[in-house]
């Protein structure tokens, strides 16, 4: 598919023109250009050493493209997370592969991003210029050039600058740019090696080479683990690929996001720091890893999402650093950068944290079932860790909270509710499947009870035949079509049949998207993951060629390279929201593996 590059306002691109690179360290993405504009270092959770997503003309960026006009087309190369973009000039054709390497399955002591041109088909102009940003307003870049070594320094980061047959670079005091002629024949490099209060290597170019090929070899050989034989593979292997992009591998934590403060609707205030891991991500991924047989994955995140809890348990926070800690909840604002297409304000931090949201105890113990189902067993610390938020849930659960959305408006949300079931039920299985021995198993099978039976009460609307967002209220949400997934509902159904229907209708914006909930129309995009919770409900309801349909529209949503944002918008398809979102991907995960169980699954 050919991008649309070159398009951008004020130097801003169209959110979907972006492909994300990422070594379990950190990650960047490229635009359909050839501009690096987002590369947060050291961490996925740090400062962006380069920043032109949020900076615009102002912002860092990385350049490598022709010289001249072009039309640009770009893949990933199969089974990978190598990017190879093919630039189209008047002079010919040439092929730009950009990596961050990787020591096989391990990020590299240091961080190591190689851009390698190839393939031309005739002499074509080439152009580079590494101009990095100035990391959220905290360090200002300054770069040297000592006996042929060329440095940035940007606060605590050093990138070590390394060409091979990239013309000659031109130095100054901010950036480093350089041009050159690609021939064909040959083959051309710009890197960068980025340290942090340590000294910068300067490795070989070949030896940049052969880990380019490694990370490759080993991104194809982490593909083959993939237990996957169902509808829309190359979507669903692309999603597994990007959701490995978004997970630590020193801690196994699924950060939400890249990115921060990308809008949900262009000149809105809704811009928010995406670069925590959610509990309810967490779960949805060991419930995607489960289904892709990647259990390795499976018990690391685990492993993570237990850490994390153990810090706050009984209760149990929206979301934690990557680093499995409580996030403070602290939210700034960074006057220094412009916002994406003027989107004000740019955010460091999610005031978020703070909040009660009771489906997360839910989502864990549900994590903690999955991976018990498939033959793993509790230990007794995670024993005594169930029955604790089994414990707090039947203290808590008549609560109001901020629901699955992170309102300012607490309420008593239907799906906090059936997440505090879901916490009950699998408590109750665990003791029943003798994994669990605690005194309160009969309190847990009675509030259980009473908790449906609210639900049931409170929550189901005559009028709209449906489950509503909350007691009280005739509104909908497209988060009650979780229930599918929990076994709240029976397969058949009639209450299910029937939200999922009133969903479909009253929060319907166009094909098959969805907005979050009721009134939302106008105020944001429709919201991505939802379309693939509809396919779920609607195979758990035996409706399988509707669910196929709703699976197959919702693909086209993904952009060239198969990612996914938070949300599209309805007018035009464009991406909107933080990029690439995990929860988006994980959706189209479990929705590609409902549609994969067919009939059967009901």
């Amino acid at each position: 598919m050919e991008a649309p590059a070159g398009i951008r306002r004020n130097g801003f691109a169209p959110i979907g023109d972006y492909a994300l690179l990422g070594d379990g360290r950190t990650t960047a993405l490229v635009g359909a250009d050839g501009s690096l504009d987002w590369w947060a270092l050291p961490a996925m959770d740090a400062p962006p050493a380069f920043d032109r997503l949020l900076g615009g003309d102002e912002g860092g960026r990385f350049e490598l493209c022709p010289s001249g006009p072009f039309r640009a087309t770009r893949r990933y190369r199969s089974d990978t997370a190598v990017l190879a973009t093919t630039f189209e000039t008047a002079a010919g054709s040439v092929t730009v592969v950009d990596c961050l390497n990787r020591l096989g399955a391990k990020p590299l002591p240091w961080t190591e991003l190689v851009r390698v041109v190839e393939g031309a088909s005739a002499p074509v102009p080439m152009r580079w210029r590494i101009a990095p940003g100035r990391c959220l307003g905290s360090a200002e870049p300054w770069c040297a050039d000592s006996a042929g070594v060329i440095t940035i320094q940007l606060g605590d980061q050093s990138l070590g600058v390394v060409t091979a047959d990239a013309g000659a670079p031109q130095v100054g005091s901010h950036e480093v740019e350089g041009s050159f002629v690609a021939q064909p024949g040959t083959t051309s490099v710009v890197a960068i090696v980025a340290t942090g209060r340590e000294p910068v290597p300067v490795p070989d170019v070949a030896e940049m080479l052969e880990r380019l090929q490694e990370t490759t070899d080993g991104w194809r050989a982490w593909r083959r683990r993939i237990r996957y034989d169902g509808p829309a593979r190359d979507a669903v292997v692309r999603s597994a690929l990007t959701l490995s992009l978004l997970t630590t591998a020193s801690e196994g934590a699924n950060v939400a996001a890249a990115t921060t403060s990308l809008p949900e609707v262009v000149g809105g205030d809704r811009n928010f720091d995406y670069r925590f891991a959610w509990v309810r991500d967490a779960s949805f991924a060991l419930d995607a890893l489960s289904d892709l047989g990647l259990h390795t994955e499976v018990h690391a995140s685990l492993s993570w999402l237990l850490r994390a809890v153990a810090r706050t348990a009984p209760d149990v926070h929206v979301f934690y650093t990557l680093g499995a800690e409580p996030a403070s909840g602290d939210m700034s604002d960074v006057p220094s950068l412009a916002g994406y297409l003027g989107t004000r304000p740019v955010h460091v931090g999610n005031n978020a944290a703070t909040q009660r949201q009771l489906g997360a105890h839910g989502h864990v113990m549900d994590a903690l079932w999955r991976y018990v189902e498939h033959g793993g067993r509790l230990d007794p610390a995670t024993q005594q860790l169930v029955g604790d938020l089994a414990d707090r849930v039947c203290d808590l659960w008549r609560s109001a909270d901020a629901g699955l959305w992170e309102l300012s408006q607490y309420e008593t949300y239907t799906s906090s509710k059936t997440g505090c079931w879901v916490a009950l039920d699998r408590a109750v299985r665990f003791a029943e499947a003798g994994q669990l021995e605690h005194v309160h198993v009969d309190r847990w099978r009675a509030v259980r009870q009473d908790v449906h039976e609210w639900v049931d009460r409170h929550c189901w609307s005559p009028t709209k035949r449906a489950y509503t967002m909350h007691s009280g209220t005739d509104d909908l949400d497209a988060a009650v079509l979780l229930m599918a997934r929990t076994g709240f509902c029976p397969a058949g159904d009639e209450r299910l049949a029937g939200t999922v229907d009133a969903i479909r209708s009253e929060l319907s914006a166009g094909g098959p998207l969805l907005f979050r909930y009721s009134s939302m129309k106008g105020k944001e995009g429709a919201f991505a993951a939802c379309s693939f919770w509809m396919v779920e409900a609607l195979a758990h309801c035996g409706r399988h060629e509707e669910a196929r349909r709703q699976f197959d529209e919702s693909l086209r949503y993904c952009n060239d390279v198969g990612l996914l944002s938070e949300e599209v918008d309805p007018a035009d398809g464009d991406l909107l929201g933080n990029f690439p979102q995990g929860l988006s991907h994980l959706a189209l995960v479990g929705a590609a593996c409902a549609v994969a169980r067919g009939p059967s699954s009901g």
